[in-house]
């Protein structure tokens, strides 16, 4: 019996050994090349002959790329890698059982990856990178239990990641970033243990990040950046003390980051979570991860200061910018002292923070240097003089700061500088001509300043400039021909000086040239001929300067989007190819000396894009345009014209004869009335770029009054719309007898006819630099060049209450002849240079004791709800009269949008929840959950008193706005308890001071 079992067993051993042979030498070895010329057959070849040696002419196992073992003879591996390979994979690629290793990296391979691939249970590294590669990851990856390297990086990949993925317990490195993988991440990628390196990045992956991600505890690299994860900063993350490089920007990530950051992921080398919503402060332990090379933090909502990095001496960069750091004083900048010991800092962005106080000396900061970036700030003083020690810098943002002073004469060493941006700051001096030294400059921003004297010839050297932007200076002289040497240039701009003289000639020059703006200036003369050879032009702004003679041929810029000649001395017909540039969105020819037949093609059919006002002598066009005819078509016509005119001059005198009378009265009250030319002028033509509100009844420009060298604000009524003229008769009644600091000062009216007849009304107000506090309290729905650099803090906020209550109680209480304003709303408070409120626009208001049937403002009232949706009082909705209640109301639903940063239209309030039973279900305890973030992030510590004043506050809101009129609280009673709050805020924090 066991001499036959051995026997068997002998067999067997034998049978095996003699199937290995065979696999090894004979049949197998002709699968695997069957499976590899039909993996040719499917491919495309982008080098010459990339895979001739694939053929039966060589072996096997010295064709291109292909590695076989030792004994069996089997293809082991396959590096196809970077031979720009295109077509699909096939399938029998799954048939080399013995392949190891396979790398299709940086091909142009489409399609699926195929299913068959997972027959390949050997597999120990694959890498697919940067290829076309679109479905999903297969299933059937699950079968390699001996993977340690998946790369799929860059390709189309979709679908969610497969839980199957948590089978590969021995991969050591996943890349699956840049494809478009979706939903979100398996828990089961906790299996991976022994995983240390991980990359999602690029991905639309969304949702938290599991848990079980804290059990990968070898990971050394983690990426996340750029998917839709949201939620606090993952805690897990904290477990993976291994951690050296952290990638999570770029997610909806939120929350406070612990202060013990540093302590538990101390290997950390490069830590990346810009743009997400972080808020707090920066822990100070991360300045003690001694490891620490690149911190990028920037983008997000961190608040308090920068924490020193003198433990840090790898540091090679520092992102901070575009938060909310600093708190505009002198000490926001202790950190840059121990930036000294960085001595390899390359990257230094700290702009568009909170931080304040003169410039320091800079020199000890590392002289390798390349990026410093502290714009959008609000540093005061001068440059420092030492800035010349950076000399590797090659890029220097000072923009948007109060900095004072010339540019440093050290600061011509910077011989590298390629970015130099010192706008809207308070300089002085002239340009210098060392600038022109800076042979690698491709940007040059030196706007909004008081730079004056003439604009350096120098600059002509700066032969790869890209961007020369010096609008709104004291500059002078001519432009210098050497400016359009410059071939390079995209965006020229030397707008709002005193430039004179003439536009260059060889203007042609500039090829690559985008934008050219020199409005505003004092230039003359005939605009160059081969202006129109500029073919790269999308925007032509010549306006408000002398130039003079005919529009020369530019019908060669097809490109041009926006053209503004107005304001100038222009004449002759218009040239009808303007028609046929299809691109062009706005064509400003206003207020010159043209003449003829206006065209009425192409983009001359639409008269919001055509403005032609201003020009005596032309004629024709669309009847929108309101243009005089080009040709008679006899007496009869002319006299039609003439009778259909005077009739309808009668109507209107005699319907206007009564509101007439009302309004030369009233408007007697304000001296100085000023014409309609005389306010077209001073809004060139009343410009969308001098536009800065509309409301139901007209629209505001900001104009400047050349008699009073006096910027103002300019409503014009819409006469078009029904109720304009109560507006306009409401706004002149109520203003012109009352005088208080909070309220907007009316300082004349024009009542007039335009040019084509119509009736003009306007009103002058003083002008409000800070806008109104709607753009303050919702920032994000503005254009970004518009917004405030910050957000109003909560003592700000505070004084802006008190202004309004202060105002509203003068109006009810102690006007002459108490006013009812009707439209409260954050949008009719204006904000002046010192965030001072002043309350606008009572086109609504009521004289509260003018109501019997003579009354001139009962005669012109009309019926329905007074204001706005949302802040209306309950009660106007039901036919109720014009009161200082409702105007309380409505003070009341203001400071609660004010303190919770909700407005009362918000989409998050329907049916009965509103505003006001949002705020009150929160009180008291829950005051934080529902205060506006911003107010928490902006300086303050939170707790005693930030949080008992805010309760308080909103107290007073609710009071306010009670549904009954008569349980409302009177403006002058709600005055005195904002008041006592302020007093109370300023001694609490006094106390604590001490």
């Amino acid at each position: 019996m066991r001499s036959t079992t051995r026997f068997y067993r002998l067999f067997l051993s034998l049978a095996f050994n003699a199937l290995m042979l065979l696999e090894s030498h004979g049949f197998t070895d002709e699968s695997d090349r069957q499976a590899l010329l039909e993996f040719k057959s499917q491919v495309s070849e982008g080098k010459r002959d990339a895979l001739s040696s694939w053929n039966n002419s060589f072996p096997l196992c010295s064709w291109k790329g292909v590695r076989c073992g030792r004994k069996h003879k089997r293809v082991t591996r396959l590096d196809l890698g970077g031979l720009q390979l295109g077509g699909v994979i096939s399938p029998s690629i799954g048939n080399l059982s013995f392949l190891i290793s396979l790398n299709l990296y940086d091909n142009s391979f489409g399609g699926t990856i195929p299913q068959e691939m997972g027959n390949l249970f050997r597999l120990q590294h694959l890498n697919m990178s940067y290829n076309f590669l679109g479905g999903g990851i297969p299933a059937s990856f699950s079968n390699f239990s001996r993977l340690l390297e998946l790369d799929l990086i860059s390709n189309h990949l979709g679908h969610c990641v497969p839980s199957e993925i948590g089978s590969l317990t021995k991969l050591v490195r996943l890349n699956l970033g840049t494809n478009n993988l979706q939903g979100k991440l398996p828990a089961s990628l906790g299996n991976l243990t022994s995983l240390r390196e991980m990359s999602f990045d690029e991905n639309n992956i969304e949702g938290r990040i599991p848990d079980d991600i804290a059990r990968l505890t070898q990971m050394a690299l983690l990426e996340l950046s750029m998917n839709k994860f949201s939620g606090v900063f993952p805690p897990s993350i904290f477990n993976l003390s291994s951690l050296e490089d952290l990638y999570i920007a770029d997610n909806h990530f939120s929350g406070r980051l612990r202060h013990d950051f540093g302590i538990l992921l101390p290997n950390l080398r490069e830590l990346n979570m810009a743009v997400n919503y972080l808020t707090g402060s920066i822990p100070a332990t991360i300045s003690n991860i001694s490891t620490l090379q690149k911190l990028g933090m920037n983008h997000n909502s961190l608040t308090g200061s920068i924490p020193t990095f003198g433990k840090v001496p790898n540091l090679q960069w520092l992102l901070l910018d575009t938060n909310s750091l600093g708190t505009y004083s002198h000490g926001d900048l202790e950190f840059l002292s121990s930036l000294s010991n960085c001595t390899k800092l390359v990257f230094l962005l700290i702009s568009r923070n909170r931080l304040g106080g003169d410039l320091p000396i800079i020199a000890n900061l590392s002289a390798t240097l390349i990026y410093l970036g502290l714009s959008a700030n609000f540093f005061s003083g001068r440059i420092p003089h030492d800035i010349g020690n950076l000399i590797s810098l090659q890029m220097l943002g000072l923009g948007g700061n109060m900095l004072t002073g010339p540019l440093p004469t050290s600061l011509g060493k910077l011989s590298d500088l390629g970015l130099l941006s010192l706008y809207s700051n308070r300089m002085s001096g002239e340009i210098p001509s060392f600038i022109g030294n800076f042979s690698r400059l491709t940007e040059l921003d030196l706007s909004y300043n008081n730079f004056d004297g003439v604009v350096p010839p120098s600059l002509g050297n700066c032969r790869i400039l890209l961007h020369l932007w010096i609008e709104y200076n004291k500059l002078n002289g001519t432009i210098p021909r050497e400016i359009m040497q410059i071939s390079s240039l995209v965006n020229l701009s030397m707008a709002g000086n005193s430039l004179s003289g003439s536009l260059p000639k060889d203007v042609g020059r500039l090829q690559n040239l985008v934008t050219l703006n020199v409005a505003h200036n004092k230039l003359s003369g005939k605009l160059p001929l081969d202006l129109g050879t500029c073919f790269s032009l999308e925007e032509l702004y010549l306006q408000g300067n002398y130039f003079d003679g005919t529009i020369p041929d530019i019908s060669g810029l097809v490109a041009v989007q926006r053209v503004n000649l107005s304001n100038n001395n222009l004449f002759g017909s218009i040239p009808g190819y303007f028609a046929n540039f299809s691109k062009l969105q706005r064509l400003s020819l206003s207020d010159n000396n043209f003449e003829g037949c206006v065209p009425t093609e192409g983009i001359f059919q639409n008269s919001t894009i055509v403005s032609v006002f201003g020009n005596r002598n032309l004629c024709g066009g669309i009847k929108e345009l309101k243009l005089k005819p080009c040709f008679a078509v006899g007496i009869a016509l002319l006299l039609f014209s003439v009778i259909a005119s005077v009739s309808l001059w009668l109507r209107k005198r005699k319907k206007n004869h009564q509101t007439n009378n009302l309004t030369s009265s009233t408007l007697g009250a304000f001296h100085g009335k000023i014409s309609y030319g005389d306010l077209r002028n001073a809004t060139d033509g009343f410009s969308s770029s001098n536009l800065i509100g509309s409301g139901s009844f007209g629209t505001v420009f900001k104009a400047l009054l050349p008699t009073e060298n006096k910027i103002v604000a300019v409503k014009v009524l819409n006469m078009q719309r029904r109720g304009a003229m109560k507006s306009f008769m409401a706004e002149c009644e109520s203003l012109k007898d009352i005088r208080h600091r909070n309220l907007v000062k009316l300082l004349t009216a024009c009542a007039s006819i335009d040019f084509q007849g119509n009736e003009f009304r306007a009103l002058i107000y003083e002008f409000m630099p800070n806008g109104s506090l709607d753009m303050w309290l919702h920032p994000e729905e503005i254009e970004e060049i518009h917004r405030p650099s910050r957000t109003l803090t909560l003592l700000e906020r505070l004084n802006i209450a008190i202004d309004v209550a202060s105002v509203l109680d003068y109006l009810h209480v102690h006007c002459h002849e108490p006013i009812a304003h009707c439209d409260l709303k954050p949008s009719n408070v204006l904000l002046d240079d010192d965030l001072t409120a002043h309350v606008s626009d009572f086109g609504l208001a009521r004289l509260l004791l003018k109501f019997d049937q003579e009354s001139f403002f009962n005669q012109l009232s009309s019926a329905g709800v007074r204001g706005t949706i949302g802040y209306a009082a309950p009660e106007y909705g039901m036919g109720g009269q014009p009161s200082i209640h409702g105007d309380v109301y409505s003070f009341g639903v203001l400071v609660l949008e004010m303190f919770t940063g909700k407005r009362p239209t918000n989409e998050l309030f329907e049916g009965n929840f509103t505003l006001y039973s949002y705020t009150k279900s929160a009180l008291p305890e829950r005051v934080l959950d529902i205060a506006d973030k911003s107010i928490l992030h902006n300086g303050l510590r939170v707790g005693f008193p930030v949080v008992e004043c805010l309760k308080v506050i909103l107290d007073v809101g609710l009071r306010c706005c009670e549904e009954s009129p008569m349980n409302r609280l009177a403006t002058s009673e709600a005055a005195k308890e904002l008041i006592s709050i302020r007093e109370r805020f300023f001694k609490t924090r006094r106390t604590a001071r001490r």
